[in-house]
């Protein structure tokens, strides 16, 4: 009589492969929104590296037929900001040294009914500089017509100079900007008139790199100064 003898299966043990169906991978929309913040990234580091290579001047000129003061909202009532304020201030400094024998102040009037021009021109005034070398440009809404509409200014009078003035976050671009017309420039810092944390500086820093963007990808062919 024979016997069968009974074999048990040996018990498998797990596998630590992945079956193909439960491999993770992106999707298409993945890849877009990936693809999206490199682009994003790329576009940015643009915005940093051309802020930082951005000229101070074309020229070796220290004195100038004019500086121009790039304005910045005033508050609700119509009185500068810190910023407005320390922008004022370093023009009429760079006034008093000699630097150019007249101020032209350059913004609209946005939010109030006194445009930024005017804020400005009544805050030198208040600090001593005479109305008669004083020039009001109250029609340009951002940097570009403030260069544009300054120079538009300068071209009628025969001034060919400028001191460009502004915060130092802003002046890279406005240097970019400023670069592009045939005028002799340099710009110049309005150092803050009270402190200001490292947060806001960085914060300022984000918004002008993005501005930076917009103006070498779009803003500078879009919104070119027509003489």
């Amino acid at each position: 009589m024979t016997t069968t003898r009974l074999t048990r299966n040996a018990p498998k043990r797990p596998s630590h492969r992945r079956s193909p169906s439960r491999r993770r991978h992106l999707g298409w929309q993945g890849k877009l929104i990936l693809s999206g913040f490199l682009l994003i990234a790329a576009l940015l580091a643009c915005g940093v590296v051309a802020r930082m290579l951005a000229p101070a001047s074309n020229t070796a000129l220290t004195r100038f037929n004019a500086i121009i003061v790039l304005g910045s909202p005033p508050d609700r009532d119509g009185n500068p900001t810190p910023d407005l304020l320390a922008r004022v201030t370093e023009g009429v400094h760079e006034y008093e040294r000699g630097v150019a024998p007249r101020l032209i102040m350059t913004g609209a009037a946005e939010p109030n009914q006194l445009s930024e021009a005017q804020v400005m021109a009544r805050t030198a005034e208040a600090q001593g500089i005479p109305a008669a070398a004083i020039l009001m440009e109250p029609e340009a809404r951002d940097t570009i017509q403030n260069a544009c509409y300054s120079e538009r200014i300068m071209k009628a009078h025969g001034w060919r100079s400028v001191e460009v003035v502004s915060r130092p976050s802003h002046l890279p671009r406005a240097a970019m900007i400023f670069n592009e017309l045939p005028l002799d420039w340099r710009t110049h810092a309005a150092p803050p008139l009270e402190p200001i944390s490292a947060a806001h500086l960085w914060g300022a820093s984000a918004v002008e790199d993005m501005k930076t963007v917009r103006y070498l990808f779009w803003a500078r062919w879009s919104e070119r100064c027509e003489p």
